[in-house]
């Protein structure tokens, strides 16, 4: 793994997640993931720390300053109390690192205390499915199949009234039907409520959207709840507190499960986001006036170069490459 940068890349790491780094040090990141993949999965591992402890930050409830006075206290030896190594002020460079350090620290302490203070509570589990789509069967017998670059945490077994996930990113769910014990998601402020079905949940840094294959489904933020059918997704922006209930369109919520783009009278500037989604690609559209010309067939696990090639010849258009840029015209 290359990490001869002008300083540690945690640390580059760590200020990109805090959006404070320059653009400079943006560019340097961009070129040591560029450089192997072990670089980029080194990231993502990275990324899922951090998000995973914000996360578990927000999920406990208990005081944790109490929590952990009574953990010191089981875990003193005869000899008397450990002693307490004072952290003196670090130069002002690095006062992001000691925020970021309070932040997972803060966390993971407060968790591991209430989880270890609280023996009848189940274990939680983290699933994530890296660069490749997952399945993953839950304890109740639920299927769960994470798209890549999603991650999943859940009890070692489900206790109490409730069944309780927290999702981030993509995933398809096929839920065991419990009357008697409802199926939550948690995804941000975002709250997937079932009995028994199947559905779709994607979230983003724009907004998080549930589409329904069978059954009813209740999606929740703050004061506002729509319960949805099959053919009907609900969709929350981060920045509006309402959620909203629309039909859906397309099947393109389904590529990442059964390897298929479906496009029926799809207008291209809708196939290029896909496609952008699905290959990490940046396809941008130079004419306004293709923009909605639509497209009916299948892409069933080509390639990209293969499925634009298709694209190109059924709508005349032209596709050209510069570089990472792909232009269609």
């Amino acid at each position: 793994m290359k990490t001869d940068l002008n300083y540690n890349i945690d640390d580059l790491l760590v200020k990109s997640l805090l959006d404070e780094a320059s653009e400079a040090e943006q560019m340097e990141i961009n070129q040591w993931l560029s450089d192997s993949d072990d670089n980029q999965r080194y990231f993502e591992h990275f990324e899922l720390i951090w998000m995973q402890s914000k996360r578990l930050a927000a999920m406990s409830h208990v005081d944790e300053e109490a929590a952990w006075k009574r953990f010191k206290k089981r875990t003193q030896t005869l000899k008397g109390e450990t002693p307490v190594i004072p952290l003196y002020p670090q130069k002002p460079a690095f006062n992001f690192l000691r925020v970021a350090a309070m932040l997972v620290i803060t966390a993971c302490v407060g968790w591991i205390a209430y989880v270890l203070l609280n023996p009848g509570n189940s274990q939680q589990l983290l699933i994530s499915s890296g660069t490749r789509t997952l399945i993953d069967t839950l304890p109740d017998g639920s299927i769960v199949t994470l798209n890549k670059k999603s991650t999943i945490s859940y009890p070692e077994h489900f206790t109490g009234s409730t069944r309780q996930v927290t999702l981030t990113g993509e995933a398809f769910f096929d839920v065991t039907p419990d009357k008697s014990k409802p199926f939550i998601i948690s995804v941000n402020d975002v709250t997937v409520s079932v009995v028994g079905t199947s559905f779709n949940v994607k979230d983003n840094a724009k907004k998080t959207e549930v589409i329904v294959e069978t059954g009813l489904v209740e999606v929740a933020k703050k004061d506002y709840t729509v319960k949805i059918r099959p053919r009907e997704k609900a969709t929350v922006m981060k920045s509006k507190p309402e959620v909203v209930r629309q039909n859906v369109e397309d099947h393109f919520y389904n590529y990442y499960r059964t390897g298929k783009l479906v496009c029926e009278d799809t207008p291209l500037w809708k196939l290029v986001e896909i496609l952008n989604e699905t290959y990490e690609a940046n396809i941008v559209i130079e004419n306004d006036e293709i923009k909605n010309r639509t497209i009916n067939t299948t892409f069933d696990q080509k390639s990209l170069d293969s499925t634009l090639s298709i694209v190109g010849e059924t709508l005349t258009i032209k596709v050209e490459h510069h570089g990472e840029l792909i232009i269609l015209k």
